[in-house]
């Protein structure tokens, strides 16, 4: 049992809905799907009664519901009352996309930890919702893709940059190509990053451009869920480079190139914790990327 399957469960429980909970969070229907499945599976429960175009709690899935909430309360309880030291009450809140990050910077905020002794606390949200949260004051510095509108309302700084690519299995009938081009996949099945995701909307509107829809298999932010739906050959993943994938993939490069530029964004307000990380960014990552 993990805190993120029972806010999973307990979003279902509010909204009744699995397809409206997943809406709410920003992540992908199979992903709260899977964390049901898995804690019904874990204490031998069964959660839900599943009606045609609703869902509702079982007894024992109403019992369940009333110590979830009490335990995510208590989690967020804890954290208020002892991730504190002499820069403050609370951890640094930084928002990490799922993907990208892993790349580097669980690295950084480690040596950015060790050097200054400042607690962090990184949460996976897509790139705007981060930035929604940074503007509510509920996330302290957000990382994520900077190429959207209203960028304008934040401070920002650049730590990498990116090229997007087409993933395939080798048996892929695109898997030979040397390039593609939006026209080559209109007909296709994808895998898209979440749709609150900056990439997901730049993604779309290419297709747009052409008076298409994309035909989307999968909304995912967790590359080993992508990869098991690519590996299977029948669809294709919008990923970045930079982030590994194995050679029993294919990554075709796209024409024209569709570049991103990914770095960390914050408020005018910040405070000494938050000049403290971005200070230390400009000097590491560098270091770190490579």
């Amino acid at each position: 049992m993990t805190l993120t399957q029972l806010e999973y469960f307990c979003a279902v429980c509010r909204y009744h809905s699995i397809t409206r909970a997943a809406a709410a969070l920003y992540v992908s229907q199979p992903a709260i799907s899977m964390a049901i499945r898995e804690l019904e599976a874990e204490f031998h429960l069964e959660l839900f009664h599943h009606a045609k175009n609703r869902i509702h709690l079982t007894k024992e899935g109403e019992r369940f519901y009333a110590r979830a909430e009490k335990l995510i309360h208590e989690s967020q309880s804890i954290y208020s009352d002892f991730a504190c030291d002499e820069w403050g009450d609370r951890p640094l809140r930084i928002g990490i996309p799922p993907l990208i990050a892993s790349v580097f910077f669980p690295a950084l905020s480690e040596l950015f930890m060790k050097e200054t002794g400042i607690p962090v606390q990184l949460m996976e949200y897509a790139s705007m919702r981060a930035c929604r949260l940074v503007e509510a004051r509920e996330l302290d510095i957000a990382l994520g893709n900077l190429d959207f509108h209203g960028i304008e309302r934040f401070h920002k700084l650049v730590l990498m940059e990116d090229e997007t690519v087409y993933c395939v299995a080798k048996t892929h009938p695109l898997a030979s190509r040397t390039e593609l081009r939006m026209e080559d996949l209109l007909d296709g099945w994808h895998v898209f990053y979440n749709r609150d995701s900056v990439h997901n909307q730049t993604l779309v509107s290419r297709f747009q451009r052409m008076d298409r829809s994309p035909r989307v298999l999968l909304y995912s932010s967790q590359l080993a869920t992508t990869l098991d739906f690519v590996r299977m050959g029948g669809c294709g993943a919008f990923l970045y480079e930079s982030i590994p994938v194995g050679d029993e993939f294919v990554e075709v490069p796209l024409v024209p190139k569709l570049t991103t530029k990914f770095g960390l964004v914050w408020k005018d307000e910040a405070s000494e914790r938050v000049k403290a990380f971005v200070d230390f960014a400009k000097r590491r990552s560098p270091e770190v990327v490579s």
